[in-house]
């Protein structure tokens, strides 16, 4: 049974745009360089080594890769220690000052007014994504999907998977050929293409291998549930 306040699609025509799931690292917020900021610094007081290169490979990807590839770094402490170690790092930061991606708070808030679902899907524990959805009006996500949440992460389709499957339990009819899903990294992108949503990328922190076919924007800053109808639209028509 949907909860209050998420309307239940309609009879009739679908609409063109039946909901959005977004990732949260980069694409909603810019917390990159305080992910990278702590994993060097956890490596400088644990005596391994963390260069940018390091950091830059390990964007978009599940804790768990992340906190492997620190082990190997040097560092001695449990995959669980690292990322809770991470986590409460990246904490801080964020209560001190969110740092908003361009265009993306504006665009929740459109689609909040137009009725249209929106979902968190990220590798980001459940902590900080909380922290993020509190700072927007009250029901602007529908669900979390958090990094807990599945066995495997981005890239593999699991985690957009679960919340496409979450959120078609709550509104009957949604259909992945008109859902749109955000991210900003290769590995996320990855993840959303493979899960059969139409992914759009919109590039931050690295930059994506080369891909005609893939839908790519430069930023939000300006793009509207107009944009979104018009690409699922599209997209649906050339998947036929």
């Amino acid at each position: 049974m949907p909860l209050p306040g998420i309307p239940v699609l309609p009879d009739g025509p679908a609409p063109a745009l039946q909901a959005v799931f977004w990732d949260l690292d980069g694409t909603i917020v810019d917390t990159e360089p305080y992910w990278i900021q702590a994993e060097k610094d956890l490596a400088r007081q644990h005596g391994g080594s963390w260069t940018d290169e390091d950091a830059i490979e390990s964007v978009g990807q599940a804790l768990p890769y992340s906190a492997r590839r620190l082990q190997q770094a040097g560092l001695r402490l449990t995959v669980e220690g690292v990322i809770g170690a991470l986590t409460d790092a990246v904490a801080v930061h964020i209560r001190r000052q969110v740092p908003w991606r361009p265009g993306a708070r504006e665009l929740l808030e459109e689609l909040a007014t137009a009725g249209i679902p929106c979902a968190m899907v990220t590798m980001s524990p459940r902590l900080l994504a909380q922290i993020i959805a509190e700072q927007l009006p009250a029901g602007t996500f529908r669900l979390l999907v958090t990094g807990e949440m599945t066995e495997r992460g981005k890239p593999h389709p699991d985690p957009y998977q679960l919340a496409f499957d979450q959120l078609s339990a709550e509104v009957p009819g949604l259909s992945k050929a008109r859902c749109a899903a955000l991210e900003d990294s290769y590995p996320g992108y990855t993840s959303a293409h493979a899960a059969g949503l139409c992914a759009v990328a919109v590039p931050h922190i690295t930059a994506l291998p080369a891909d005609p076919r893939r839908i790519q924007w430069d930023t939000l800053e300006g793009r509207s549930v107009r944009d979104l109808e018009a690409l699922v639209s599209s997209w649906e028509g050339a998947a036929r």
